[in-house]
């Protein structure tokens, strides 16, 4: 150990005094860096798993927290969106509405009957807006049906293709009357009482008559898209597709004729005037 202890001593000032020492210091630098590394690898290797559970985690729960994220806002789309698309029917039945020059009041659908063949809606107006049966209902494309039953807070609809609705009707293109029947599905009319020699053809556009006093004249009803003459019958079959979209539409006008208007000073019509302003907005 003396020897040892002399011979560092030594060497430490010999490496003061001279640099005769530096490439021994090399040499031996290159026998002793591998130890190093080997006894700080285990140190090394342990921190550097630690980081990547650590990494690992950190961006599992984000992924989790990002997807989330996603999906509430995805939920939130749809939800915009089908606000976005309300307010689109609504701004139209409101421009169909002042188009028309009758006072209208905006309903909203309620529930469906699922009676076979019977083809009747409720809507969330009833007397306590001044509706009363035999008004003209429709949607910003054309007639839906008449009021036939009404509620203090609700009504009934029956959609004109109920089977024991009948609504008169003209062709547009030459004035021809006749009356359009429910055939009791939901996208076809019937029009029963035409000749076989009638001036109608596919593409014909059906708007009310005005007779019978229930759907002011000029509304559109529906598109004739069938027309075959019975050599045998007296009358021609004729089938016809609704302008209306009776199993889409959501929102439905219930027209007031400009000969029973609503008085413009009472409480109904306070109230219809809030209604559209709250759909406008």
């Amino acid at each position: 150990m003396l020897i040892a202890v002399l011979a560092s001593i030594a060497l430490l000032s010999l490496d003061q005094k001279t640099r005769h020492l530096e490439s021994l210091r090399t040499t031996l630098s290159l026998l002793t860096d591998p130890v190093k590394y080997l006894v700080d690898m285990p140190v090394s290797l342990f921190r550097q798993t630690a980081d990547s559970v650590q990494s690992y985690t950190d961006l599992k729960k984000e992924n989790e927290h990002l997807r989330e994220d996603h999906l509430m806002q995805q939920t939130r789309l749809l939800k915009l969106d089908a606000l976005e698309k309300e307010n689109i029917r609504l701004r139209a039945l409101l421009e169909n509405s002042f188009k028309l020059g009758e006072q209208v009041m905006i309903a909203e659908l309620l529930s469906i009957k699922m009676a076979p063949y019977e083809h009747i809606v409720s809507v969330n107006k009833g007397t306590r807006f001044g509706v009363h049966p035999q008004q003209a209902v429709m949607d910003e494309n054309g007639v839906v049906g008449q009021v036939v039953r009404s509620f203090p807070m609700t009504s009934e609809v029956m959609l004109i293709t109920d089977p024991n609705h009948a609504i008169p009707v003209q062709v547009n293109r030459n004035g021809l009357l006749t009356i359009a029947v429910g055939s009791g599905q939901i996208n076809r009319l019937v029009l029963p009482f035409l000749p076989n020699d009638a001036d109608i053809k596919p593409g014909d556009l059906l708007i009310t008559s005005g007779l019978g006093g229930v759907f002011p004249q000029g509304y559109p009803v529906a598109v004739v898209d069938k027309f075959t003459s019975e050599s045998d019958k007296p009358f021609a079959t004729v089938t016809a597709t609704p302008k209306a979209f009776l199993d889409r539409s959501r929102e439905l006008m219930i027209v007031w004729s400009n000969s029973t208007p609503i008085p413009l000073d009472s409480k109904k019509a306070t109230e219809q005037k809030e209604v559209l302003e709250d759909a406008i907005e």
